[in-house]
């Protein structure tokens, strides 16, 4: 890599290249979570065997984005008590 004629900006450059390897990382977790929340929806609606695995996946993928502060963990909190409610649900009937 060629040597950066230094100046003022080059923190602010530094700065990007940061955020948009950041903001990549967190639309792949965002992915992911919203992925593993359709899986399980899509269980519960055809009652499906797979639900305890597909909400035990998404449960772990929400704790993950709300660790790595993707997700506000009040919001993982409530994403992961609504999908217990709705298998539970599924479950009893």
């Amino acid at each position: 890599m060629a040597k950066l004629k230094t100046g003022r900006h080059t923190s602010a450059i530094k700065a990007q290249r940061q955020a948009e390897k950041r903001t990549s990382q967190n639309k792949g977790l965002t992915k992911k979570v919203r992925l593993a929340t359709k899986a399980v929806a899509a269980s519960v609606k055809t009652k499906a065997a797979t639900l305890k695995e597909d909400l035990k996946k998404a449960e772990s993928c929400i704790d993950k984005a709300a660790k790595k502060s993707v997700m506000h963990w009040k919001t993982a909190a409530r994403k992961k008590s609504r999908l217990a409610k709705a298998a539970n649900k599924a479950e009893a009937k």
